[in-house]
């Protein structure tokens, strides 16, 4: 069974930093494009960031510049580095990822999420 558990979420004044974690665990053959939703109270999920199994990455409008994704192919992990915090970037953030398991087929695989709170 495939998981995703996200991490490094929390409270942050506005300019600061985070760095979020999504380690994906299980019996893994592949992982593909992973990507990091978020969803604030009344929101629809948005897409933020995304990065290819081979390293491109693609970002939204209102975060480039600020946020940067990156993989561990090694550790199964893919971190969000976010920088330079808005009180807008408030959300619970997923992470969200396409595996190939060793013994089941293909599909998307969805963490618990981890807040982010930007306030003064």
């Amino acid at each position: 069974q495939v998981q995703l558990v996200e991490s490094g979420g929390g409270l942050v004044q506005p300019g600061g930093s985070l760095r979020l974690s999504c380690v994906a665990s299980g019996s893994i053959r592949s992982i593909y494009t992973t990507k990091w939703y978020r969803q604030a109270p009344g929101n629809q999920r948005e897409l933020v960031a995304q990065i290819s199994s081979g390293g491109t990455t693609d970002y939204a409008d209102s975060v480039k510049g600020r946020f940067t994704i990156s993989r561990d192919n090694a550790k199964n992990t893919v971190y969000l580095q976010m920088n330079n915090l808005k009180p807008e970037d408030t959300a619970v953030y997923y992470c969200n990822a396409f595996v190939r398991p060793y013994d089941d087929s293909s599909r998307d695989y969805w963490g618990q999420g981890t807040q982010v709170t930007v306030s003064s």
